[in-house]
């Protein structure tokens, strides 16, 4: 079998194709959004995994922890229309970084941590509410992703360049001022608690949820597996193949560039020839 056979190299040349989501990152968007389609057309079924706040005395519903963070508000397209984009634009690469199992479990253990926090929050002032939405996760991953990219250009509001520090600051004041004052609609404390867990998970790598990665297969994501053949330290190709596989086992193969992916096409059947 040649580099060709491998998984990373079966892949089209750009075009318009149909092909199942390549990265975790959106698959998540399109179950929310199909969770939300399902929301608009079935009454009754947001009511039942929504988070209350009263939860906690009725522990048979610690369920809603999580369910909640795949709901939306259906009054307006809004609420999961930002979520969804912002879960995209740095979900993918906090996914590239970590792994998708590693991610997959700091992602949801966000949302419970998130709704946690909420329900002791608003408990202890007294104001039965309910919550829904992801936004306490994807806090978590803006954050997690301005730790790791701190210097990073973004569009804050998707129009103010800037660097990714900065608008992690601005938002979290926000956050912070809307928990204090609510006035506002919006579950300010759930988006500092889902921050506040990116920040610890940075700082210790902490997250109950990476049981769940332990029970799918180990924490760090499995690296490919070649078989060298008769590889020449002095050939530039083979030089070039060392240094595109290293990229694969560190960060996976959806880092390679179309490029890259079609270089070791050819280096693949270089290397059938040789074995012939």
């Amino acid at each position: 079998m040649g580099l060709y056979d491998r998984d990373y190299a079966q892949e089209s040349e750009p075009g318009f194709h149909f092909s199942a989501p390549q990265t975790l990152t959106t698959k998540l968007v399109l179950i929310t959004i199909g969770i939300y389609l399902v929301q608009l057309f079935v009454p009754g079924f947001s009511e039942q995994f929504y988070l209350t706040s009263s939860w906690m005395f009725e522990p048979w519903q610690f369920y809603r922890l999580l369910t909640y963070g795949f709901l939306h508000d259906t009054n307006g397209i809004q609420h999961i229309l930002f979520n969804m984009i912002v879960l995209w634009m740095f979900g993918r690469e906090v996914e590239m970084r970590y792994g998708p199992r590693e991610y997959l479990a700091f992602y949801l253990t966000a949302i419970v941590f998130a709704g946690l926090v909420w329900s002791v929050i608003e408990q202890a002032m007294g104001s039965p509410s309910v919550m829904v939405g992801a936004s306490g996760g994807i806090s978590g991953i803006f954050a997690l992703f301005a730790l790791n990219f701190p210097h990073r250009q973004v569009l804050f509001m998707f129009f103010i360049p800037m660097p990714m520090w900065v608008a992690a600051l601005i938002m979290i004041s926000l956050d912070a001022y809307g928990a204090v004052v609510r006035t506002s609609p919006i579950a300010c404390s759930a988006h500092l608690a889902g921050a506040l867990f990116g920040l610890i998970y940075y700082r210790t790598g902490w997250s109950p949820g990476m049981f769940l990665a332990n029970w799918v297969g180990s924490k760090k994501p499995n690296k490919p597996k070649f078989r060298v053949v008769e590889a020449d330290e002095d050939d530039p190709t083979d030089q070039e193949v060392d240094r595109l596989l290293r990229k694969i086992s560190e960060t996976g193969k959806e880092s390679l560039s179309w490029r890259e992916r079609r270089y070791l096409e050819k280096a693949s059947q270089e290397f059938k020839n040789r074995r012939k």
